[in-house]
Order: C-alpha cells, then sequence, then structure tokens
C-alpha cells in the first residue's frame, strides 16, 4: 500500500495542473468558462488555456486563487478601483477540468461565478479549460442513457446509502436486453457525484455507443469511503468496510434491481487514484466476483499478485504523461509476459487530474466485455 499512496494526495492539490512550458504571449480571445453559473461572465479561459479570475470583495486586503502559479500559492488578483479584484494565471492550464478555491484575507470560499464540484472532501469552484480532443466528452444530438440515483440498504453500516447507476440508451425500450456492469470508483475527497459531473462518464458512453464502438453496458458509482479518514492519515483506511458495501450489498441489489449478466466474466471495476487503491485491493481479494480490473492512476498489478490468471479477462493500466508513465508501461508490460492480457494507456500533456481520466474512460470501455 506504501507504494501507491503519493499518487493519492496528489488529488487534493487543486493547482497541479499548471503548465511547465515557457510563456507565451497571451491572447486576449478569454470567454466565460463552460462550468460558470447561469449569467455569470468570470471565471474565462482564452483559446490557450490561460483562466481570468474577476472576485468582488471591496473590503478585501488580499485575493488569491489556488489556480496558476503550481507551489507558489496561485494567482494573486489586484484590485481595480470599483471593488473588483482581478487576475490572469501567469501561464496555460492543463486541458480539462480543475478544482480551485479562492482566498480572501487567507479565508478559504469558493468562485461566486463557477459552478462548484465535490473534490478535496469539500465542494469546491470548477472551471473546464476546452480540450483539443473534447469531443469525445461534449454533449451531442445522439440517444442518451439515464443517469439514476439509487439509495441501497446497507447493514454493515446501518444506513441507506446512494449510488449512482447509468444505463444506456434503450434499456428502458428492449425489456429482454441484460447488460454487463462496470463498478466505477472515484478518488480520495470525491464522493459518488464525481464520475458523472466531473468526469462526464455518462456522456463519454452515449458518444461511444452512438458511433457503434462499444458494447453498452451499465455502470454503478458509489461512495467509497465507509471508516472515514482524515487527510495525513490514509493508513488507517480498511478497504474491508467498503468491500462488504460493495460486494455484499450494492451489487446484490443493482442485479436484483437492474437487468445485468449477474455473473463474474460479466463485472468489471475500475478505480481513479485512491478508488485505483480499493480496485486493486478488492479484485484480488475477490477474484471470484470481477474479471476486468482498471486502475487509472491509481498504482498497477504485478504477476504474482494474480492467481488464477484463468479468472482475469482483463487489466488496464494507466496515467498521465506528467505522472509516473515508465512504472504504468512496464508492468503491463510484465503482466502480458506473464499471460494475462493487459492495457496500458499515457494520457499525453496531463497529470493527476479528471482529463487523464476521462481519457482513460474513453480508452477503457471499448476493452470491456469483448467475450
Amino acid at each position: 500500500m506504501k507504494h501507491h499512496l503519493p499518487v493519492f494526495f496528489l488529488l487534493l492539490i487543486s493547482v497541479w495542473g499548471f503548465s511547465q512550458s515557457n510563456p507565451v504571449a497571451m491572447k486576449e480571445d478569454f470567454k466565460p468558462s463552460t462550468l460558470n453559473q447561469p449569467g455569470q461572465e468570470y471565471p474565462q479561459v482564452n483559446s490557450q488555456g490561460y483562466a481570468r479570475f474577476r472576485i468582488q470583495a471591496p473590503a478585501a486586503d488580499s485575493v488569491r486563487v489556488s489556480l496558476g502559479l503550481g507551489g507558489k500559492g496561485g494567482t494573486k488578483l489586484v484590485k481595480a478601483e470599483d471593488g473588483y479584484w482581478m487576475g490572469t494565471t501567469a501561464g496555460p492550464m492543463d486541458e480539462g477540468f480543475h478544482y480551485y478555491n479562492v482566498k480572501i484575507d487567507g479565508g478559504k470560499f469558493n468562485d461566486p461565478g463557477a459552478l462548484n464540484f465535490y473534490g478535496s472532501v469539500r465542494w469546491e469552484s470548477g472551471i473546464e479549460i476546452p480540450a483539443h480532443d473534447q469531443d469525445f466528452y461534449a454533449l451531442k444530438d445522439v440517444p442518451h442513457g439515464n443517469v439514476h440515483q439509487i439509495l441501497f440498504p446497507s447493514k454493515s453500516t446501518n444506513t441507506s446509502r446512494r449510488a449512482f447507476v447509468y444505463t444506456p440508451p434503450g434499456y428502458d425500450k428492449n425489456q429482454a436486453a441484460r447488460y454487463p456492469v462496470l463498478y466505477l470508483q472515484h478518488g480520495w475527497g470525491e464522493d459518488e457525484t464525481a464520475w458523472t459531473n466531473q468526469g462526464r462518464a455518462n456522456l463519454i458512453m452515449d458518444n461511444l455507443i452512438a458511433e457503434g464502438k462499444i458494447k453498452p453496458f451499465i455502470i454503478v458509482m458509489t461512495y467509497g469511503m465507509t471508516n472515514e479518514v482524515k487527510f495525513g492519515r490514509i493508513r488507517e483506511f480498511d478497504v474491508k468496510y467498503f468491500q462488504a458495501v460493495l460486494v455484499d450489498e450494492l451489487i446484490p441489489y443493482v442485479d436484483n434491481n437492474f437487468r445485468t449478466m449477474a455473473e463474474q466474466r460479466h463485472r468489471a471495476m475500475a478505480g481513479l487514484s485512491m478508488g485505483g487503491m480499493e480496485t486493486r485491493m478488492i479484485t484480488l481479494n475477490r477474484p471470484d466476483v470481477f474479471s476486468h480490473y482498471a486502475l487509472l492512476s491509481g498504482g498497477t498489478y504485478k504477476p504474482e499478485d494474480i492467481s488464477d490468471k484463468s479468472k482475469v479477462k482483463l487489466v488496464f493500466l494507466s496515467c498521465g504523461s506528467k505522472e509516473k508513465p515508465d512504472g504504468v508501461k512496464s508492468a503491463a508490460v510484465a503482466l502480458k509476459e506473464a499471460g494475462i492480457n493487459s492495457v496500458s494507456y499515457i494520457s499525453e500533456g496531463t497529470a493527476h487530474e479528471f482529463q487523464t481520466w476521462r481519457r482513460s474512460l474513453h480508452e477503457l470501455a471499448p476493452l470491456l466485455f469483448q467475450n
């Protein structure tokens, strides 16, 4: 577990997405972020990936946005005569989604112009930097599936727990069809809303299905923290509690209430960051439950980890090119040499962030449930 811990904390650093490339002349073609609240002009992004912020705080002495300067504390805003504070990141951000917050005189707040997303163990502001490949998760005029919110009973935690279930287009029309299931986990500090809100998982699936690139399947997303763990105390996390919720409570509920193919060969588990750690532990603990494994910036498997190769149909390993891609690639090669179907994917130009994981899901989905 020690080997995998560093990657899980990176998700908490909302400044991680700042590009370290050489400065370029900034273009003044800024437009409101697509994640702004209705009618709000700021924050804005330009065609190069710079982000610009405007915060109303007339009585403040200092305003800083957490994005933009890596370990230097973010982007410091400058006060104008009208009482608004404005500032632009010193360089372009990585493509895709980023969490951020605003510090006003040392206090942490959300940007009133932006929508909020659950990450870093709180609802944080979000901004979308346009990506060159954003078409694969764009909202298009294609048949859409549904994302259902369910509450399932959990005796092990003495409560009802929430999950979101994506069913593909046509699920409600063809009552005879049954579907494989991917159990998809979020990262540390996030919750079961992350993969659809930040990750656009449902749109990625809709577009792939419309293009005929995948066999439709169901996705189930639930909260992966059963014994709550504070930042810096990850070693206190014990997967057995979440494993009980997932394997003994959620999976039977889904199989009883949705038209699933309720066999190991039709069931996959994947997770990003800490969700990858959970995936690794549970798939190794319970090889009778899942046949497809995927770790997205969430560690690797070794050949000796897998005791029965016949039970594993796919191992998918991915990360961003700014993470540790050599380890991911070499792990996939070692698994393949050991006779295990394994695939590695590296998201070019991204780090421990959602653009890496969006791309990873887009690459993973066509590989699932092929035989």
